[in-house]
């Protein structure tokens, strides 16, 4: 089972008894700050659970799946994620 925005808010608020508005406004704003974060080209480490990068990729020829032609990628800026030590230790443990 995947875990959804939602599913966090309402394990947070259950935890912490705090209301759902709380809990939501919570959420929203450390979202928002890890997104502004990353779109000035920042990484965001959070100890204990891994760190996202921001990435390069420069331009290069890719291929249409769909016609198979043969096609030029733009460059962009891709977000990475890499987990500690921890986590991993911790995922492998089970």
């Amino acid at each position: 089972m995947t875990l959804t925005k939602a599913r966090i808010i309402e394990e947070i608020q259950t935890e912490l008894r705090f209301s759902k508005k709380e809990t939501t406004d919570l959420i929203e704003t450390l979202l928002e700050i890890m997104k502004r974060t990353m779109e000035n080209g920042e990484d965001v480490l959070i100890s204990g659970f891994g760190k996202f990068c921001v990435k390069e990729k420069k331009q290069r020829r890719g291929r249409n799946p769909a016609t198979g032609d043969d096609m030029m990628l733009s460059p962009r800026q891709v977000v990475t994620f890499k987990c500690s030590g921890k986590l991993r230790d911790r995922i492998n443990k089970s």
